[in-house]
């Protein structure tokens, strides 16, 4: 009797583990005791030690066999360290990032995981523009989406009433049109504000927010749809370009990058923000919420088109692993990337952390009842559906990140417009073709 109530007893603890581990994405593999490495870059509190060490201690009391350390990142330099650590065959076993990295740059020099297994029935719910950004042209997904978000612009409330140019925003949906943006900038440079907008350009930082102001203008595209040739100087950028460079109160400034722009901004010596999102209006940590180090208030804004309908860059962000040839590490960063992609407790903490949005579309509510969920349901309500192509994976888009920048340089410098565009698409298109050829080489 006694064998037989053991027996019922082991097949229904067989039943309950399978059960639990199909609950999320991947079936709990047994590892080895391991020590993994995550990079991450400064994706919301993702650059916060204090908030990333509480993530990874909620991990590790559920994984004990599995030990987490943490390198932090920065945009200005965190590219350069990651392929020196490729150099030196030092890279980590995970990075944080999105699929511009991960997907058209490291996976598509054949460097990462292919995480295809982790796409199963915890993954059906992911947006389907999401889970398109994280497969590479050869069909293998290197990253594992973890959040979304759309980036926008901001304005100064206090300088743009006392400019009367808040006539030109429409504030119930924070959009305008592309007249009334220029409206707005000639009321606020005649108000004797003479520097209403900077374009930086001196690195490819916040390029997001370069590319986003001048398609959008005049209805532009940086690549064609199927993300495999560039359009840079299509003729409606040379044009928004064109009425940029001739307008009072907007300078292409080579010297300025964007952290250097926000913080010009924060200080009202900017009317505008052409770098801005979510967590950037949440960041008491250089001014007060929600307004800049003036106290004046700050209203996020889309960038203004023909008809006041924006295409809006997003911003994906999940997990890559590199391919270090060790299959331990690699299973354990598999289960560490599942906690925190698809684990009910440890999802709802890791989106929260990045201060953007789920990918998953059945994960709601997240902000409610917080300090911040007014202020986020705005931004789901308000500029999520605005959310564009996610072009950033043609290939080459790297190096071509680093043309772009320099075409603007270029300008600033008073070459011609049409002439530094055509010459930024040729030797974009260049770079897209040499890359699909050492990709088809690889495969």
């Amino acid at each position: 009797m006694k064998k037989k109530t053991l027996l019922c007893l082991s097949l229904i603890f067989c039943v309950l583990l399978s059960t639990t581990s199909c609950s999320r994405n991947v079936a709990r593999p047994i590892v080895d005791e391991a020590e993994i490495e995550l990079w991450t870059y400064p994706v919301g509190d993702w650059g916060n030690e204090e908030t990333v060490t509480k993530l990874i201690n909620d991990f590790t009391a559920s994984h004990p066999e599995i030990k987490v350390k943490v390198k932090y990142l920065f945009y200005n330099t965190g590219d350069r360290e990651i392929e020196e650590a490729i150099r030196y065959g030092r890279t980590p076993d995970i990075v944080l990032e999105g699929p511009e990295r991960l997907v058209a740059n490291w996976g598509a020099r054949g460097l990462m995981v292919d995480l295809s297994d982790m796409y199963t029935d915890a993954s059906k719910d992911i947006y389907d523009n999401v889970t398109y950004a994280c497969r590479s042209n050869d069909g293998k997904y290197y990253e594992y989406p973890l959040c979304v978000v759309t980036h926008c612009m901001a304005i100064n409330k206090r300088i743009f009433a006392e400019a009367n140019a808040l006539q030109y925003v429409n504030l119930t949906n924070h959009s305008w049109t592309t007249e009334n943006f220029f409206k707005a900038v000639n009321a606020i440079y005649n108000s004797g504000h003479d520097d209403v907008l900077s374009i930086y350009c001196a690195s490819q930082s916040g390029d997001q927010g370069t590319r986003a102001f001048v398609t959008n203008l005049y209805d532009g595209s940086f690549t064609d749809k199927t993300h495999r040739q560039y359009t840079i100087n299509s003729a409606n950028n040379i044009k928004a370009l064109t009425e940029l460079t001739s307008c009072n109160g907007i300078n292409i400034d080579p010297q300025l990058d964007s952290l250097g722009e926000n913080a010009r901004f924060r200080q009202s010596e900017l009317a505008m923000s052409i770098c801005w999102n979510p967590s950037m209006q949440l960041d008491s940590s250089v001014s007060t919420d929600s307004k800049v180090n003036t106290d004046d208030e700050i209203i996020p804004m889309k960038f203004p088109s023909p008809n006041g309908i924006s295409k809006l860059s997003s911003g994906i962000w999940g997990f890559g692993i590199f391919n270090n040839k060790d299959e331990n590490k690699i299973r354990a960063a598999k289960i560490f990337i599942d906690y925190m992609a698809n684990d009910p407790s440890g999802v709802r903490k890791a989106v929260k952390a990045s201060r953007a949005f789920p990918v998953h579309k059945e994960l709601k509510g997240l902000y409610d009842n917080t300090d911040i969920g007014e202020k986020m349901h705005m931004f789901l309500t308000d500029f999520m559906p605005s959310m564009g192509d996610y072009y950033q994976v043609t290939p080459g888009w790297t190096k071509v990140r680093s043309l772009w920048s320099s075409a603007l340089q270029a300008i600033a410098r008073g070459n011609d417009i049409k002439k530094v565009l055509t010459k930024c698409n040729t030797d974009a298109n260049a770079v897209a073709k040499d890359v699909n050829l050492q990709i088809d080489d690889l495969h």
